[in-house]
């Protein structure tokens, strides 16, 4: 048999180069992904709320990464099974635990939305290469064996010098030396074919990857030319932003604002082959091409977006120019039923949301978004086409990739955090952030500005207030804003005195609500609480 380290060096073997070839097959398909994506997929749909809530938190947006990484660290697991099994000559475990990962593989692309023959690939072709190349890897060569001497052959005599003996008349048979035969690979010849198969995995790999390319849409986004709004977007006032070091600025730079969603792997979705699907209760189903939509009249609007899963003073959270088309001339033209309470909208990877009704067709500026920015909507952030409405957190408001909107009740569906224990209905909270100084930050005594930002997202923000210690409460600064649904700038300008010191936050909306002090988690509406940090006056 083959020893247990050298089985097992060719079952994680095999299972990299299983995955080389699976992300080639996908990156040769123009409607695959890579072989971990839909598994890890079906592990995201099916976390609890807990898990989620730990991953963001520790890991913020590079969560995906991580899941990706854990995923290819159990088919690596997997390698080491099928080694284990190899090593003891179960080759039946070894076939069972390849044919069960493919299967595995197919099922969780069939649980994904539009499942296609091609997109079953990647998985079986990644199994079926890593059983070949743990066949060839555990390979038994070809067996030396010692031979008996051919007659008339000079051999060296053990036993010369030492007296004959007589010559018995038993006749001694002659016993042949059988083959021994030898399994496994030299330590030389291990490590070189290890090297040799790791560098080409990381090849067909690196041209899958290279492949895939073809498929992405950014070559697409910059041959759009974004038409100019009917109505621009309000001037922003000479006041809207402070200009103190370490406070961000009032529009949040595309590649920094935070990506929260679902998709394992940002769907690349053509606007050639986009299309908006929207029924049920309406008195007349609708459906839209890219260019169809476009043509209607667009609108520019400063909004600020925020994820349910930021914490007090977290970061999950921006605002951008968004263009695009009203929702609710869009509902209007389907004729909405009086008696539906929810938008049910649909993403491209099959993720769900539901919307009130009535905070689309309050008079807000919801939108059908097509641009970011002055720039059409990066992957990331929705492309082509994505739902932005003013006032609620992203769970229930911001489908990205958005191609079906039902118009239903809050009774007949449940959206996709939902039966994860998240609330139905989300309103963004009024909250504020403490973003210079950080905390624990050292700062000289004397003048020291202290600023941050404060939102209560279509309510607005009239008034923040800073606390040093257990002092009094004392009015803030307030940058100019465009609109009720953006955040706001805020400064205070504190005489720093020696010591250390505990300074504390809190925002009132337009409509009177003073910020809790109460402190709660994200869960399951959003989180409350003052952001406090402490610092050192020397």
């Amino acid at each position: 048999m083959l020893s247990v380290r050298r089985a097992v060096t060719a079952g994680v073997l095999a299972a990299v180069a299983g995955l080389a070839v699976g992300e080639l097959t996908a990156g040769l398909l123009s409607d695959a992904s890579s072989p971990v994506v839909p598994p890890g997929q079906i592990v995201i749909d099916h976390v609890p709320r807990w898990l989620k809530e730990w991953a963001i938190e520790t890991f913020g947006t590079a969560d995906k990464a991580v899941l990706i990484g854990g995923a290819i660290s159990v088919i690596l697991g997997l390698g080491v099974l099928v080694g284990v099994l190899v090593a003891r000559n179960r080759w039946r475990g070894a076939v069972v635990v390849q044919a069960v990962t493919a299967l595995v593989g197919v099922a969780a692309v069939l649980e994904r939305p539009d499942p296609t023959v091609s997109k079953t690939l990647p998985p079986i072709v990644a199994s079926a290469a890593a059983a070949v190349m743990l066949w060839w890897l555990a390979r038994r060569p070809a067996a030396s064996a010692l031979v008996e001497p051919a007659v008339g052959a000079v051999e060296s005599d053990p036993m010369a010098g030492v007296a004959p003996q007589a010559e018995s008349s038993v006749p001694v048979p002659a016993v042949p030396v059988r083959p021994v035969p030898i399994m496994g690979l030299r330590r030389r010849t291990v490590i070189t074919t290890g090297v040799a198969v790791a560098s080409g995995a990381a090849v067909t790999g690196g041209l899958g990857r290279w492949l895939a390319r073809r498929h992405e849409i950014d070559a697409e986004r910059g041959t759009i030319a974004l038409a100019a709004p009917s109505e621009a977007a309000p001037a922003l006032p000479g006041a809207v932003e402070f200009p103190v070091p370490g406070l961000g600025p009032f529009v949040t730079p595309t590649n920094e604002f935070y990506r929260i969603d679902t998709a394992l792997v940002v769907p690349q979705v053509s606007r050639a082959g986009w299309k908006l699907r929207i029924h049920g209760m309406v008195e007349r189903e609708l459906s839209l091409t890219y260019d169809e939509l476009v043509s209607r009249p667009l609108i520019e609007r400063f909004v600020t977006l925020s994820c349910v899963s930021n914490e007090v003073g977290g970061d999950l959270i921006g605002n951008a120019k968004w263009l695009g088309v009203r929702l609710a001339d869009v509902l209007d033209e389907a004729g909405i039923d009086p008696a539906a309470t929810q938008i049910a909208s649909r993403s491209a990877d099959g993720w769900t949301c539901g919307t009130p009704v009535s905070a689309v067709m309050d008079g807000r500026d919801a939108l059908l978004a097509v641009a970011m920015n002055d720039e059409p909507l990066p992957a990331r952030h929705g492309y082509p086409v994505r739902m932005v409405v003013p006032g609620l957190y992203g769970y229930v408001s911001a489908t990205k990739w958005v191609t079906d909107i039902e118009l239903t009740t809050w009774e007949a569906f449940d959206a996709y955090w939902v039966p994860r224990g998240w609330a139905k209905e989300g309103p963004i909270k009024v909250s504020s952030r403490i973003d210079t100084p950080r905390a624990r930050a050292e700062v000289p005594v004397g003048p020291v500005s202290i600023a941050g930002v404060a939102w209560a997202v279509h309510r607005g923000i009239a008034a923040v207030d800073v606390r040093i210690d257990d002092g009094d409460w004392q009015p803030a600064t307030l940058a100019g804003v465009p609109s009720d649904d953006t955040w706001r700038q805020w400064r205070f300008d504190w005489d720093a005195i020696p010591g250390d010191h505990i300074v504390a936050v809190r925002a009132t909306t337009g409509d009177g609500e003073v910020q809790t002090e109460e402190r709660t988690g994200v869960a399951p509406d959003g989180a409350t609480g003052l952001h406090q940090i402490r610092l050192r006056v020397r």
